[in-house]
């Protein structure tokens, strides 16, 4: 079955057919490094993780580019607020967005280039764009006169007159339209600034990502050009407008954008206090799969909203993860059981499924509930030795795919197998001297400590809690 993706540009969905089958290219938007990252970022970061990882299970060998920002108005600003050098700013924010990506189990892209590093390049793509007639200098800088590209707006799918709303031309600016934008900007005092045929300044925003993603990927045409919704106009309106002006080709075959993501439906903001960082979430819960079940819960393509009440719910449901693959590991398990597992009709039929899902433009709701289909069916044939070796190879395999690791500390992480079965022995001997008072108290300890016992009629049972 093939995969199909909705497609930004075209409005509709469509097959996926990279230009070189089965070489898959991708380059999404990064991060600009002024502060730290948070959930919004973070939702990005494992949704186009996830889509790369997706695609090389299904056979495609995919580069995957994913440039950061090092150089903009909002860096000078921070930077200038913080009264700190730009570049020990930037060499701050790059360091914590690695240990983010790191605690979030999320792979580097096979290149992460940084805008400062491919001045050189950008230098001559505006030239080029000069040379074509599509570009102008100005005291304040070169800008792209949009006009001229006939084209301009198929992205957004707006108007030039509903572009020029809320559109102003800035008064330190000399551009032509107000629409036209920034290729290279003009240094003002005290502001980094690189040599350049118009004096000495820095590149615009837009410009960045057209080189960087055209230049490491070895390719004037894209397969896959991914971002959030919110960066459609101006920034990717504009890398295409800039790149199809100089090379008369498609800069991307296909557009894929991510819904945004709200916290208690209000827009995040600092200055309101709505504002979580990875590193505030992983604080106060310990575990990036339970911020990678909340992004699943929702297709990527929808805005997603998050609250304490929906975190809870998806503890629970990862929690129900941890207690089969506990039961399964206590089955005796652990070894060799890809190679014995034996394929079984149901299971394959719940797989189906899952691919089925992710096949239709990475439907992981979808996806997540095959997931889950199979926890609930090998509770029930939990004494059936082939069936749950087979269910567990199964889980492993969709669950890599999602990059569920189910690999965090939980719970008592002071207290040890062998001490929580001495106090079950313990509790289980005052529970048939009829000291249930210390019976009640030995479960209680070991609940504070992150244990929950389970009576049932084998025994007592174990796990430890999230």
């Amino acid at each position: 079955m093939s995969i199909h993706i909705y497609n930004s540009l075209t409005r509709k969905k469509e097959e996926f057919l990279p230009l070189n089958p089965p070489k898959a290219n991708i380059y999404t938007c990064g991060v600009t490094v002024y502060d730290e990252s948070h959930i919004g970022h973070a939702r990005s970061l494992y949704i186009f993780d996830l889509i790369r990882r997706y695609l090389v299970c299904r056979g495609f060998k995919v580069k995957f580019v994913r440039n950061i920002t090092d150089i903009d108005d909002k860096i000078i600003n921070r930077a200038r607020e913080l009264n700190l050098d730009w570049r020990l700013l930037v060499k701050k924010y790059i360091a914590r967005y690695y240990e983010d990506l790191e605690a979030l189990g999320i792979a580097k892209a096979d290149f992460e280039p940084r805008a400062t590093d491919n001045i050189p390049d950008m230098i001559k793509y505006i030239s080029g764009l000069i040379e074509k007639g599509y570009a102008y200098n100005t005291p304040s800088g070169v800008y792209f006169n949009v006009r001229k590209f006939k084209d301009y707006g198929k992205l957004s799918g707006q108007s030039i007159e509903e572009m020029l709303t809320g559109v102003r031309k800035g008064s330190e600016e000399s551009k032509n339209d107000p629409l036209d934008f920034a290729l290279w900007k003009a240094s003002k005092p005290g502001e980094p600034s690189w040599g350049s045929p118009w004096g000495a300044g820095r590149p615009g925003w837009h410009i960045e990502c057209s080189v960087m993603s055209q230049k490491f990927l070895k390719a004037e045409t894209l397969d896959i050009h991914a971002g959030g919704r919110d960066l459609i106009f101006p920034h990717h309106e504009n890398e295409i407008t800039q790149a199809e002006a100089l090379t008369g080709k498609p800069f991307a075959k296909y557009w894929i954008h991510h819904g945004l993501l709200t916290i208690n439906n209000q827009k995040m903001a600092k200055s309101s206090g709505n504002f979580i960082t990875i590193k505030d979430f992983l604080t106060k819960y310990s575990d990036a799969d339970i911020l990678k079940l909340f992004f699943l819960s929702a297709h990527y393509s929808h805005p997603i909203d998050y609250n304490e009440a929906k975190v809870e719910e998806t503890k629970q449901a990862l929690s129900r993860l941890h207690i089969l693959m506990d039961k399964l590991a206590k089955a005796g398990l652990r070894g060799g059981w890809f190679v014995r597992a034996k394929k079984i009709k149901e299971i394959e039929g719940i797989k189906a499924k899952f691919f089925a899902a992710m096949d239709d433009d990475f439907n992981t709701p979808e996806g997540l509930a095959a997931i889950f289909e199979l926890v609930n069916l090998t509770n029930k044939n939990i004494e059936n030795k082939d069936f749950v070796l087979s269910a567990k190879c199964a889980l492993k395999e969709l669950l890599g795919i999602f990059g569920i690791t189910l690999s965090a500390k939980r719970g008592a992480i002071d207290i040890t197998d062998e001490e929580i079965k001495a106090n079950i022995a313990q509790r289980k001997k005052a529970r048939q001297d009829k000291n249930f008072e210390l019976g009640d108290k030995i479960r209680k300890d070991l609940e504070a400590q992150g244990v929950i016992l389970e009576d049932t009629k084998d025994g007592t049972s174990w796990r430890r809690k999230l």
